[in-house]
């Protein structure tokens, strides 16, 4: 079986389709009807219905937000601590 092509829905899309699902139609009726995954339909669903948005960023915890920025840092510091190495290196040789 062929994999799928990537597709792109905008957010009103989106929206409409978790009214729908909301307003009493099924998951398997809105996949059939709109040709979409099951997968992607309960992803929508459940960010749409914790947070009223598709964003990923707006449906991450407060762990996970702090993971992230722990990530970020931890790569910066060893970002400056490479160059403050070299800079040593260099001023050795002097």
């Amino acid at each position: 079986m062929p994999r799928r092509e990537r597709r792109e829905f905008t957010k009103e899309f989106k929206s409409q389709i978790v009214k729908l699902y909301n307003s009493g139609k099924t998951k398997v009726e809105l996949v059939k009807e709109y040709d979409l995954t099951r997968s992607a339909l309960e992803d929508w669903i459940k960010k749409y219905n914790n947070t009223g948005s598709f964003k990923a960023s707006d449906n991450r915890t407060e762990e996970e937000k702090e993971i992230i920025r722990l990530k970020k840092e931890n790569q910066q510091l060893k970002m400056e601590n490479d160059i403050l190495k070299q800079a040593s290196l260099i001023m050795g040789r002097k």
